[in-house]
């Protein structure tokens, strides 16, 4: 199983960046996904999920700035990152949730960090 995080990098203050998460090994379709972050001295908090179907939910703190997608073809769930203020600057993991069970895996994480 595998859950490759990319995309994170150096971003300045009301810039963009997407995050993409690439999924094998199990069956991606079946599988809740989110994107966490995890700030420095912070526990790590749930950014956006994602259902099978494609409906999202946002932390309050990304609303209307983050945008989370999957495409269950291509094993891949994005995060579009517009607006990025400096208290975005955190790892950012990816998360797979199975649906009605309880097997989870947990990206490596990248790193996005937000500064002028």
């Amino acid at each position: 199983v595998q859950l490759q995080a990319s995309g994170g990098g150096l971003v300045q203050p009301g810039g963009s960046l997407r995050l993409s998460c690439a999924a094998s090994g199990f069956t991606f379709s079946s599988y809740y996904m989110s994107w966490y972050r995890q700030a420095p001295g912070k526990q790590r908090e749930l950014v956006a999920g994602i259902t099978r179907a494609g409906s999202a939910n946002y932390a309050d703190s990304v609303k209307g700035r983050f945008t989370i997608s999957r495409d269950n073809a291509k094993n891949t769930v994005d995060l579009q990152m517009n607006s990025i203020k400096p208290e975005d600057t955190a790892v950012y993991y990816c998360y797979a949730k199975q649906v009605f069970a309880s097997r989870d895996y947990w990206g490596r994480g990248t790193l996005v960090t937000v500064s002028s």
